[in-house]
């Protein structure tokens, strides 16, 4: 087991086994750092860490490195900090009651660190520099009977930085255990970070990790590592390949525009290829390589696809999906019956966009259905605070499975006070939308259905315009709710069309009322709703009597709390005719996962209230429309705490 206290990454427990520094050479093209040079850079990174911590470089809103740069930017990666839209007033006063609410119970993040909540002086030192923060997840896969994933770790503190690859195992995506770190950044080509990475499982078996390395230089690389021990079910101990790096930037491409490799799909004379992603100017790319053993690749020519005005594009992903089927596919499955889902994390503007096409092997190109809803323009896997994300073909239940990051959007000086930062979004199914044709479906697992409770069902609640109704349902901070509502018929023909181009995120959020919304949840609230996040709908009318229908969250009154985000996320949802409208919200502490329509549109928001926490939080239905009734049907469940522990150590061989 990690010691938790220990802050020496060359000395930290870890299941790899650092192969021995190779001699330089001309081919490797860069001078491997010796291990006491790395001694030193550790010894620097603790030094900052300390003066960050008295406020030399933890930014209290800016979260800005040394240099003035946002957290991430000066390494090559996108920026790792949150800035306050909303307008900052000030640190809060956040007391340990109100940061230790904040913790989720069923959504994944590395274990509490046990001097979480210190005060300030040397024990906030301490506390600085045993905290944690993860990021992106990477190369999660189901192997020998377990579900992996691993993601980008900090073992020094709850900001970004001396990411190396943390690790942990599931029977079921939602009960979790903790294992050693998988790789640490040790050799010169991943020694500023041991970045995003996906896992490719061959037809006999075997399994690689590819996987972006920022080298002593800062140049991003990608290498290669697999199991030391393949039949070991736990995965626990990697090697990395001896002559790593396995791929360099091309020509044209700069040293920090490289990186994010995706799995492996088969091409003809039992080749593979890789996608990774990339920018030329400001359009974005993926690059296409195809290799035959994963040590030695040819760049092929062209690009898989490209985007002007884009930026660049990072954690790529690209899978087919069935436009007949519900199960999922492996990610080298082509046919009559599939489309291709491509998705590029844009660092411009920290979204994740998708789009479905067609692909051709053998141009080695993929063409968008349609061009007006390309990857980064059109769809969203999620409106709310979601990026990196990476899908995995779960062999186990034939799915396709997505995990996505869910950032923080408090202040950093709130992230050291609690000792962690960040949390993993519950896994999600992905299918193709059968009914509207254009776009995917996204659901939680099935598995987190066995943390309900007792439930309590509402039926019919009629709702009149202006209208705020409590729901008693007891404690309200882990809630699974499902909501179907109903407008009367009526009140669509005594409305007027208009020309309103209404967008959640330029709206007044609830508080802007509209013949026909919103209506919806009022989550997270207390007794007298001076903190609340509503959930809802809004349905504008247009000039020709056709129906818009936009699913939006607002956290413009979530907290009174000033160093916080409070944004209005949301998106339009396509709503088929004679459809009622329906949500399924999953509540869990800071996060609310909210999926409308079966999943057509999602939105994760991230809420710090100060009020609505422990037995002050309430729930209540509302309808801020003008002129409509609505009829609400609701069933909720209490929800349990998943176990997410240790892995026993006396089991780790």
């Amino acid at each position: 087991m990690v010691d938790p206290t220990n802050t020496d990454i060359e000395s930290a427990a870890s299941g790899y086994a650092a192969l021995p520094e190779a001699p330089y050479t001309e081919e490797n093209g860069r001078r491997r750092l010796p291990l006491r040079g790395f001694g030193i850079v550790l010894c620097g990174v603790a030094m900052v860490v300390l003066m960050g911590a008295a406020g030399v470089f933890v930014g209290r809103n800016g979260s800005v490195d040394s240099m003035g740069l946002p957290r991430g930017v000066r390494e090559g990666v996108s920026e790792k900090s949150f800035r306050l839209f909303s307008g900052y007033r000030g640190e809060y006063p956040w007391s340990n009651s109100m940061l230790t609410w904040q913790r989720t119970s069923y959504h994944f993040q590395p274990e509490k660190n046990w001097m979480n909540g210190m005060p300030f002086g040397f024990n906030f030192i301490l506390l600085y520099l045993v905290c944690k923060r993860k990021k992106d997840p990477n190369g999660p896969l189901f192997y020998k009977g377990w579900y992996h994933l691993f993601y980008q770790y900090n073992p020094e503190g709850a900001v970004w930085g001396n990411i190396v690859w943390g690790h942990a195992i599931s029977r079921d995506l939602i009960h979790w255990l903790h294992l050693p770190l998988a790789m640490i950044a040790d050799q010169w080509y991943d020694l500023n970070g041991v970045w995003t990475g996906s896992a490719t499982i061959l037809p006999d078996g075997q399994l690689v990790m590819l996987y972006t390395g920022s080298t002593n230089e800062s140049m991003q690389v990608q290498n290669l590592a697999y199991p030391a021990d393949p039949s070991d079910p736990l995965l626990i101990s990697w090697v990395k390949y001896p002559r790593n790096p396995v791929l360099f930037p091309p020509p044209g491409v700069a040293a920090k525009d490289f990186r994010d490799p995706t799995t492996a799909w088969s091409a003809k004379e039992e080749k593979w290829r890789v996608t990774i992603g990339s920018k030329i100017n400001e359009t974005g790319i993926s690059l296409v390589y195809e290799t035959r053993d994963f040590k030695n690749y040819e760049l092929l020519d062209g690009v898989l696809h490209a985007v002007p005005g884009t930026g660049m594009w990072e954690c790529i992903d690209f899978y087919p999906i069935s436009t007949t089927e519900t199960n999922g596919l492996d990610t080298s499955f082509t046919g009559p019956e599939v489309k291709h889902v491509l998705k590029a994390s844009l660092d411009d503007d920290k979204n994740d966009y998708y789009a479905l096409g067609v692909y051709d092997q053998e141009n080695n190109t993929w063409v968008p259905d349609n061009p007006e809803l390309d990857v980064g323009i059109g769809l969203r896997y999620d409106y709310g605070k979601f990026y990196a994300s990476k899908t995995f073909y779960d062999q186990n239940k034939k799915r396709r499975v997505l995990w996505g990051w869910v950032t923080e959007t408090d202040s950093e000086a709130a992230d050291v006070k609690k000792g962690w930062a960040s949390i993993q979004g519950i896994p999600r199914t992905i299918v193709f939308d059968k009914k509207t044709g254009s776009n995917i479906l996204q659901w939680p697992v099935q598995e987190v259905e066995s943390l309900r409770l007792t439930s309590k069902s509402f039926q019919n609640l009629k709702v009149a315009p202006g209208s705020v109704i409590p729901l008693h349902v007891g404690s309200a901070t882990q809630l699974d709710i499902n909501a179907e509502f109903e407008i009367e018929k009526e009140a669509f023909d005594r409305i007027s069309g208009s020309d309103e181009l209404y967008r959640c995120n330029t709206s007044g959020g609830a508080a802007q009322r509209g013949g026909l919304g919103p209506f919806g949840l009022l989550v997270f609230a207390d007794e007298k709703l001076t903190e609340q996040t509503p959930v809802y709908f809004y349905i504008v009318k247009g000039t020709d009597g056709h129906l818009k229908t936009f699913f939006c969250s607002d956290e413009s009154r979530s907290s009174k709390a000033s160093d916080v985000g409070k944004q209005i996320h949301g998106s339009i949802v396509p709503v088929l005719q004679d459809e009622k409208l329906s949500m399924r919200l999953l509540l869990d502490h800071s996060v609310i996962e909210s999926f409308a329509q079966g999943g057509r549109t999602c939105i994760t928001s991230r809420v710090y209230p100060t009020k609505a926490i422990y037995g002050g939080a309430r729930l209540f239905l509302f309808n801020n429309a003008t002129d409509a009734t609505v009829t609400a049907t609701l069933k909720i469940w209490q929800m349990d705490s998943a176990f997410i522990h240790p892995f026993p150590s006396e089991q780790i061989m």
